[in-house]
């Protein structure tokens, strides 16, 4: 009988697509990074904590791309346009908001929000690492309970 992780490339580059795809999903693409972190654990279970890892730090780069960019759209965009109240909220809140930065549209929205308020890069990497960690290390843990 065919094994699923026979199919896989080595665990290397396995890891490697986790953390491209993990990267992407943190950008305005349409790319849910949990299906490739499920799929890869389902079929190696050996490359769960790797891949946990892998996959948060893709994340967090994705996010950090955004903020990025927010920082150096700044320049390029009417401080009175951003004035919101997204833009408010987070500039009163701060970098621990940036824990749930990992949610579909309003994370994508917050991280390019926080580099146009030049938020500080530590904080707003860390509170994201957080947050992206902790959200997959939850998500292993269900599929563990529903795979026993």
């Amino acid at each position: 009988m065919l094994d699923l992780a026979d199919l896989l490339p080595p665990a290397g580059a396995s890891l490697a697509a986790l953390f491209v795809a993990s990267f992407l999903a943190a950008t305005l693409l349409p790319l849910a990074s949990e299906v490739w972190l499920l799929a890869l654990v389902r079929a190696r279970p050996d490359l769960a904590g790797p891949a946990l890892v892998v996959a948060a730090l893709g994340n967090t780069a994705g996010g950090l791309t955004t903020y990025a960019l927010g920082r150096l759209g700044r320049r390029a965009v009417d401080p009175a346009a951003l004035a919101t109240r997204r833009a408010e909220w987070l500039r009163r809140h701060g970098a621990p908001v940036l824990a749930l930065a990992w949610l579909p549209l309003v994370g994508d929205l917050m991280c390019l929000l926080a580099g146009w308020l030049r938020l500080p890069a530590p904080g707003v990497a860390a509170w994201q690492a957080a947050g992206r960690l902790a959200r997959y290390a939850a998500l292993l843990w269900l599929a563990e309970k529903t795979w026993s």
